[in-house]
């Protein structure tokens, strides 16, 4: 105003004024003596006091992941994390609010506050939708998906041989199927897909997830030898999985066979058969005659027919259960799957479990490669990062970068998994029990390494099955392939052992567990695994016939002689060679024959023995399909005594003297 004061903003004074400082929060008005501004009626007088709000922690059931972190239980729970730190300081547990919890500590809680948690595994989850809405024009029929069951050397390989005309009985260790194969024939221009389930004890879970893919269960009986316990758990998985029995009465051939009263026991196990009166079709077979086996397939046939409807939508993203999968050499990962619905063609983007890739090529069951596979085919895959979990359902996604997010998410709840169950406290076979004894022990830790998924995953199911009252065995890692220098580095972390079913260590995984002081045990059947294991808790190890490493030769070059075969022209890279020794044949760390050395020469003259250092030619006895590059474990067999307390046992294979 022309003459007068000027105007200053409200609220902003002059020269001497007081300045009004206004604080405005979200909430509106604020309140006496908080510096807030307050609106009219805003007084103490105008309302009640507040109140500190109780709260009141859910008193419900809770799911938690196994692995679950005490921030992420907390939350769940409801409660404050010092609530559950101090519990945990109860029970002699320092954790933090990022590490994992186990099982037991997680169980320990719950009971402490009386609440219901459930804990959900990874393995646990069901993967696949029990159905889906497809339209009926997008339906085409599939191939019946069978699975051979029955108890152990009642014929199942044999039979499944005989169906598809190949040898895989001669490759197997002790005559028992140690893997799980998909395969398929042909009937009248019909297939059948068939599934081989091992019949071995050690693997009801591999049979139990056979029994759950599948449309029909053949249960082979042999004719001489009846109804046996694994036949009873056959029938229970097949009843559990809701699928139709067909009987297949194996050895017929054979002197003592008795069909009839197999029938009577099977009957009394609740399959009547249809001759009888029942609803159970039965064949009468001779695996190794061939005779019976067109009856056989034609009843697969029927049943599936008869009971089952069998279609599935080929056009869309397809997905399916890995039955198997293994480091394969010069292949990388190798995964069989079972599709179940879709097509999986070449160039799809594919996650199963915590491995992903993307299809670089399709192999189906004769080794020859297709560009896709359709609903109830068996097919191998390669482009997977690394080998799927077995029993993982695998599906097409809509690209890489979908896959790689969908595993890593899978791998970390794993890995904390994995964390909860380790422990610090670990030792080796030998100083178990003396350690025991003194009260050092409560963990035995185990790394587990093994040539093919199926065969790992039966042997953690048996170590799971060992009970003791001062110690627990352990197993904190699992993978296939050859041991590594990780594999030891992991061990020697925990303090740990490393097992290996089927594959040995590199030569500097070897040399690391010797300055390291880790244990290294190889097996070629689970249940010397087992019992070794069982014994030392016991202190039970008795005088035993032990394998010593003394030498190491790898092949340099390959020469043919018409009148001999194939000799190695190798070198001798640690230890020595005799002539007549036994040695292990291995291809990229996994072991494919073993043999003795029928004749060794250095440069044109016989050697009795050829030492570290040197080069030799070596002809191996009724072997010759040798490569450049190959792997020769030479070993001996050595009868050593052991007492309760082990002081004077052997160390680990490789460890022995070489002299």
């Amino acid at each position: 105003m022309p003459g007068g004061r000027p105007i200053r903003p409200r609220g902003g004074g002059g020269p001497g004024s007081r300045k009004r400082r206004v604080v405005i929060e979200g909430g509106g008005g604020g309140r006496p003596g908080t510096g807030q501004r307050q609106r009219p009626g805003d007084r103490p007088a105008d309302r009640a006091p507040k109140q500190p709000r109780e709260v009141v922690a859910p008193s419900g059931p809770v799911s938690v992941e196994s692995g679950v972190t005490l921030r992420d239980f907390s939350q769940a729970l409801g409660i404050p994390m010092s609530q559950i730190i101090k519990m945990l300081m109860g029970l002699g547990q320092m954790k933090t609010a990022t590490q994992s919890l186990t099982d037991d500590e997680v169980e320990l809680i719950a009971a402490e506050l009386d609440r219901e948690v459930t804990i959900k595994h990874a393995g646990e989850e069901e993967a696949e939708p029990e159905g889906y809405d497809d339209p009926e024009e997008a339906l085409e029929t599939r191939p019946p998906v069978v699975t051979i069951m029955g108890h152990v050397d009642h014929g199942k390989t044999t039979l499944l041989d005989a169906i598809r005309k190949t040898a895989v009985v001669e490759t197997e260790a002790g005559g028992i199927t140690q893997h799980i194969g998909a395969y398929q024939t042909e009937v009248d221009g019909r297939k059948i897909t068939f599934l081989d389930t091992p019949g071995h004890e050690a693997f009801t879970a591999m049979r139990a997830r056979g029994a759950k893919v599948t449309d029909i269960a053949v249960l082979v009986v042999a004719a001489d030898d009846g109804v046996m316990p694994q036949t009873r758990e056959s029938i229970s998985h097949a009843r559990a999985a809701e699928v139709p029995v067909v009987v297949a009465v194996n050895k017929i051939d054979l002197p003592d066979a008795n069909p009839d009263r197999v029938l009577g026991e099977l009957a009394n196990e609740g399959l009547q058969p249809e001759e009888w009166g029942g609803t159970t079709q039965v064949a009468r077979v001779s695996a190794k005659q061939g005779e019976g086996l067109e009856d056989l397939l034609e009843r697969i046939l029927l049943v599936a027919d008869a009971e089952l409807v069998l279609k599935a939508n080929a056009k869309t993203e397809a997905s399916g259960p890995i039955i198997e999968s293994r480091l394969d050499v010069g292949r990388g990962p190798v995964a069989t799957m079972l599709v179940a619905r879709g097509t999986l063609k070449v160039g799809d983007a594919i996650v199963a479990g915590d491995a992903w890739g993307r299809v670089r090529a399709l192999y189906d069951y004769r080794g020859e490669k297709i560009d896709a596979a359709r609903p109830g085919e068996p097919v191998e895959i390669l482009g997977f990062d690394k080998p799927p979990p077995a029993g993982e359902l695998a599906r097409v996604v809509e690209k890489e970068s979908r896959a790689r997010e969908l595993a890593h998410q899978r791998g970390e709840r794993l890995r904390r998994e994995l964390l909860a169950k380790q422990s610090s406290r670990g030792v080796s076979l030998e100083n178990l029990f003396a350690q025991l004894q003194a009260g050092a022990v409560q963990d035995l830790n185990i790394v587990i390494k093994g040539d093919v998924q199926g065969s790992v995953e039966a042997i953690v199911g048996e170590l799971a099955k060992i009970d003791h009252s001062e110690v627990r065995v352990n197993v904190i890692h699992t993978g296939v392939g050859g041991i590594t220098e990780n594999d030891v580095n992991l061990a020697a972390a925990s303090n740990a052992m490393v097992v290996g079913f089927n594959v040995r260590p590199s030569a500097e995984a070897r040399q690391l567990a010797e300055r390291q002081g880790i244990e290294i045990r190889q097996y070629r059947v689970i249940y010397e695994l087992t019992r070794e294991i069982e014994q030392a808790l016991v202190g039970m190890l008795s005088p035993v016939s032990t394998e010593a490493v003394i030498g190491e030769v790898e092949v340099r070059a390959l020469f043919r002689v018409s009148r001999l075969g194939t000799i190695a022209g190798c070198m001798v890279t640690s230890g020595l060679v005799r002539r007549g020794s036994k040695v292990r044949i291995f291809r990229d760390g996994a072991l494919i024959h073993d043999t003795t050395v029928a004749q060794l020469k250095r440069f044109k003259d016989d050697a009795r023995e050829v030492t570290e250092g040197f080069e030799c030619g070596i002809l191996l006895e009724g072997f010759n399909d040798l490569r450049e590059g190959d792997i020769f474990e030479v070993f001996e067999t050595r009868e050593v005594e052991r007492t309760s307390l082990d002081e004077g046992a052997p160390g680990p294979a490789g460890a022995a003297d070489e002299s």
